[in-house]
């Protein structure tokens, strides 16, 4: 069984996996990372390396889903942490931390003149999506189809669609992606198709006296990270500005790509922009930032706040000082020696698809990389649903963790700055056999 011990029955992880689905709902709070027969469980992490609960090593190629751009355990974080630890790990009011993130990020990212902290990517689309309507005076927001905004009921809409109801190519349907949102909630979305330029104008036009805002992940991981066509954001930002309407950009995961995230990257010119992940430096982390105008709304000292909101540990000293601590350290050259890795880690990938003849892709920016299973060019997110695809890549995951690297479920992976030369090839290598495996089975 390999590295994979963890499937055994009789071993650690199978053992607190029985004690946990008793007390948990399929065992994990980790439902994005849920796995058949069971998952596995992790004890440590160090570098770009985890361990599990039957000490099993394997290379970190997920961090926490994104999150952790330094790796497990940086000691620059850990020393900032450790020393707010003793001053005190959360209060009622700001503290300097807060102050000192919030001048970084404003200075480096183009669309953000004020920013708000929070606790969560989700709880960032949200506050974002109530800004634009509460600076609108509209309700309904539009999204493109396939791309991902976190667990908030008006974004949980069509980023898994599959072709049963899916509608038109032009005119995409709204569908649920979760149980328990509202169909009225569901029906007020409107969902239009990537990178067609014709089609998403039409569609905003039709609805252009309803739309507060369009949320646009410009390099969305559910949808295969297919890069926004040349043109594309500033013809969506011609259109909206014409008629009103906000745009948002999700930037939880793409703010990866450069110092000044996606935006500074791609162009787009947002609104607002939703933030999370690196920049909580592996703590619970969230933030809305944008033009000051539209940040208006949060500001409790002008007639009272248009936005009601709070949070027990928004902005909290720990977050703060992390996150303060791990983009310090993701300088300029730190960021070209990312992206330079990523380069040079994409191309290796494609060789060695290439020579299995696997109907499948390697794609991704900077430090991010994916594995899609269709063979297709990708222009929308209709072009990476392929039959057996989830099947396939399930199977990719394990023969992968089996070799000894760990990435998503479904396919997403990244570098961290702890990575060099040595981790490339051992994730190459990984792949080889990863590869000969599925092909073994047909």
């Amino acid at each position: 069984m390999g590295a994979n011990r963890f499937l055994d029955p009789d071993s650690a992880s199978a053992r607190l996996f029985e004690e946990a689905r008793r007390l948990i709902p399929g065992g994990t709070s980790k439902a994005n990372f849920y796995m058949r027969p069971h998952p596995f469980y992790l004890a440590s992490g160090a570098g770009c390396r985890v361990t599990d609960v039957d000490e099993v090593e394997r290379l970190d190629c997920i961090n926490n889903f994104t999150a952790l751009i330094h790796g497990h355990a940086f000691p620059r974080i850990v020393a900032a942490v450790s020393e707010q630890l003793a001053r005190g790990t959360a209060f009622a009011a700001s503290t300097p931390q807060e102050v000192a993130l919030a001048k970084l990020l404003v200075e480096r990212v183009p669309g953000i003149e004020q920013i708000r902290f929070g606790n969560s990517g989700t709880e960032a689309v949200m506050m974002a999506i109530k800004a634009a309507r509460a600076f609108t005076g509209r309700d309904r927001i539009a999204k493109f189809e396939g791309a991902y905004h976190g667990y908030y009921d008006d974004v949980q809409v069509s980023f898994n669609s599959t072709p049963p109801g899916w509608g038109p190519d032009e005119e995409p349907a709204s569908l649920p992606s979760s149980g328990g949102i509202p169909k009225q909630r569901v029906s007020e979305v409107l969902v239009l198709p990537w990178n067609d330029r014709e089609a998403t104008e039409r569609l905003l036009i039709r609805h252009r006296h309803e739309l507060a805002a369009v949320v646009v992940d410009p390099l969305s991981n559910r949808m295969g990270f297919i890069p926004p066509a040349q043109g594309f954001l500033e013809h969506l930002r011609e259109v909206t500005r014409a008629y009103g309407i906000l745009i948002i950009f999700d930037e939880v995961i793409s703010f990866r790509v450069s110092p000044g995230g996606a935006q500074a990257r791609y162009g787009g010119d947002p609104d607002l922009t939703a933030l999370g992940k690196i920049m909580g430096g592996g703590f619970p982390v969230g933030a809305t930032g944008g033009k000051r105008e539209v940040m208006g709304v949060f500001d409790p000292g002008t007639r009272g706040p248009k936005i009601a909101s709070g949070g027990t540990f928004s902005a909290n000293p720990i977050t703060m000082a992390a996150g303060l601590a791990a983009m310090t350290a993701l300088d300029p050259p730190t960021f070209a020696r990312l992206e330079e890795m990523g380069s040079r880690l994409r191309a290796r990938l494609r060789e060695v698809i290439q020579k299995s003849g696997q109907p499948m892709q390697v794609t991704g920016d900077a430090s991010l990389f994916r594995f899609v299973m269709s063979p297709r060019p990708l222009r929308s997110y209709r072009d990476t649903v392929e039959p057996g695809a989830s099947e396939r890549m399930s199977s990719l995951f394990i023969h992968l963790l089996d070799a000894g690297v760990l990435v998503n479920t479904n396919g997403l992976a990244c570098l961290s700055t702890v990575m060099g030369d040595q981790e490339i090839e051992e994730i190459a290598s990984a792949l080889e056999r990863a590869l000969e495996e599925l092909k073994r089975e047909g």
